[in-house]
């Protein structure tokens, strides 16, 4: 960028931010703030908020609704000294959602504490020379009250305590009480553990699996993360720069269990989260966990984050017709590899993800395996297709700027980038998609053309990213057959509408997994179901994920769950909800 060039967006930015805290000093003329507000905003603009200024996960659109809402929140916390933080990625122009945008990371404070956010600013066509705000961040930062970890001091070497045997005490809980217990040792569960341990907040993760890890180590045999490494770190512990682009599950199991260690977290395994209930007028759960001797442990944590992922229960909902089929049949959850299927002819239901890869791997070992598709699916290369969402931990900022400037774009916007990102997959992977078609495979790009990230958003499912198993199909390798052509199931197999009959050795059934409210009614019953509501999926109003990284209406109930960095990201806001609960600031 030239010289010239950032001056002037300085210049823009440093009128903006004038005249937007020129309003905000006007605190008891709100006829004067809307004024100076109305001429900084467009009128199709959004503001999001997460804790900063409402104590919520929210975002509103609409010039008017904006205003006021600011009017009202920035002066409920006393906001003050919004200003360019100079000391991360300073503002540029970039292109968000097809506009040319100037992109500025903020900082201000309120009475609760530090805060961080980013505007979006680009130049008013009706008034030359004028920049407005097209979308506007607010984030806490953190808590004025936050007593965070400290380095402890060195203390004498004879007369300290050995870490050791502190440690080992600590995890016990003989003589006292977590304050949070996370259920869970994926990467929901240890991301909110040790942003919870640097405030200071006794936490007790509890996990059914044997080792941490598991719930990577134990999936199928061939399986790697299908987005980049260095999207998915964990807080405070980025992987290492010598890693694979693509971590292989068991690489990032091990990562978990040393992820633990080295962070300090407290975590019992083999231990099953049986249920709880919650005494209103203590504030805090009667939790029951059952050992791995059996024992039933009572606790009385405060809070409770459920941490078990967004696809965790195996839906075995039985394919139309299968009882009739006495062979073996099994979930895509339940399936390791496939070294005792060479040479046998095996049938895969479903064209998600997990379909994919079971058939692949199927295929690598020899069987004969055909796919099942009884819905249309989305198909997206995994290079470079499946990495344009992510291109911004390729520009430069690093990863806490990314973080940041990823949340704050709101829903709309966000949804039209992923409308602009699926034209242009489309386009990427045409040859490819072409000929899924000509042998049949059918597929569809999620509602509005929104593309896999809304899929996955809204329904956790429902697209594949290419690792191999397309250019398997599509060269006819893996044959795919519709489930609509299917006439009959017979003890040995399947009938085909065309008269041909297959004998089956095998039926793998990949039908997804239950939801989190199925996981709820389970462990505290369908009165706290009814009460919190969906979970995962937009909420209209708020424009946000439903009950997530939020306060539920069951108090001292929490959800966090998501990819990698969704969990590296949304564990901290998380984290300063439950700190500032416990302190009685919310």
């Amino acid at each position: 960028m030239l010289d010239n060039q950032i001056i002037n967006i300085r210049s823009e930015v440093d009128n903006w931010l004038q005249s937007f805290n020129e309003a905000i000093s006007q605190q008891k003329n709100k006829d004067e703030f809307i004024k100076i507000l109305s001429n900084l905003f467009f009128e199709d603009s959004h503001w999001r908020d997460i804790l900063a200024l409402t104590w919520k996960i929210q975002t509103v659109s609409g010039k008017s609704k904006v205003i006021e809402n600011l009017y009202n929140k920035i002066m409920d916390v006393y906001a003050k000294s919004f200003q360019i933080d100079q000391q991360r990625t300073l503002p540029r122009e970039v292109i968000r959602a097809g506009k040319n945008v100037i992109e500025v990371i903020l900082r201000f404070k309120t009475k609760f504490g530090n805060c961080e956010g980013v505007v979006r600013l680009f130049e008013d066509q009706e008034r030359k020379g004028s920049f407005k705000a097209w979308s506007l961040l607010t984030a806490l930062s953190d808590l004025s009250s936050s007593d965070k970890k400290n380095i402890e001091q060195y203390q004498n070497i004879i007369e300290g305590p050995n870490w050791l045997d502190k440690r080992n005490e600590d995890r016990l809980y003989k003589n006292r009480e977590p304050e949070v217990i996370v259920v869970g040792s994926g990467q929901a569960g240890l991301s909110i553990a040790a942003r919870l341990k640097q405030q200071n907040i006794d936490t007790l993760i509890v996990d059914k699996n044997e080792r941490i890890g598991d719930n990577w180590r134990n999936r199928y045999h061939s399986l790697k993360l299908h987005n980049q490494t260095h999207v998915n770190h964990l807080p405070y512990m980025p992987f290492p720069s010598t890693w694979p682009t693509y971590i292989p599950k068991d690489k990032l199991a091990g990562w978990f269990e040393y992820y633990v260690e080295s962070m300090e977290l407290n975590a019992w395994t083999n231990t099953k989260f049986i249920g709880a209930e919650y005494y209103e007028n203590k504030k805090h759960w009667k939790v029951k966990l059952k050992l791995s001797d059996g024992t039933i442990k009572i606790m009385k944590p405060k809070h409770i984050v459920m941490a078990v992922g967004v696809s965790s229960v195996p839906n075995r909902t039985k394919i139309p017709g299968i009882d009739d089929y006495k062979g073996e049949v099994i979930h895509s959850a339940d399936y390791d590899n496939g070294k005792h299927y060479n040479g046998k002819n095996v049938l895969v239901y479903g064209t998600g993800t997990s379909a994919h890869d079971v058939a692949q791997d199927l295929y690598v070992h020899g069987a004969n395996v055909k796919i099942v598709q009884r819905s249309p699916s989305m198909v997206v290369n995994v290079e470079p297709s499946a990495q344009l969402p992510y291109q911004l931990y390729s520009e430069g900022p690093n990863t806490d700027d990314c973080d940041l400037i990823t949340i704050s774009t709101p829903l709309q916007v966000l949804k039209k980038t992923h409308q602009l990102l699926t034209e242009k997959t489309k386009r990427i992977d045409k040859p490819l998609l072409d000929k899924l078609i000509r042998v049949g495979f059918n597929l569809e790009y999620g509602e509005e053309n929104s593309g896999w990230q809304f899929k996955y958003l809204t329904r956790g499912g429902g697209y594949y990213f290419n690792v191999g198993a397309s250019d398997l199909i599509a060269d006819g390798k893996i044959k795919v057959l519709q489930f609509s052509n299917i006439v009959n199931f017979s003890s040995s197999g399947i009938e085909m509408k065309s008269g041909e009959k297959l004998d089956i050795d095998l039926m793998v059934t990949a039908t997804g997994y239950k939801g989190q409210e199925y996981v709820v009614d389970e462990l505290f019953g369908k009165s706290v179901v009814d009460k919190i509501g969906p979970i995962w999926g937009f909420d209209d109003e708020r424009q946000e994920l439903r009950n997530m990284w939020m306060q539920t209406k069951q108090p001292g109930l929490w959800f966090h769950a998501g990819s990698l960095a969704q969990c590296r990201i949304f564990s901290k806001f998380l984290a300063l909800q439950i700190k500032a609960t416990l302190d009685r600031i919310i």
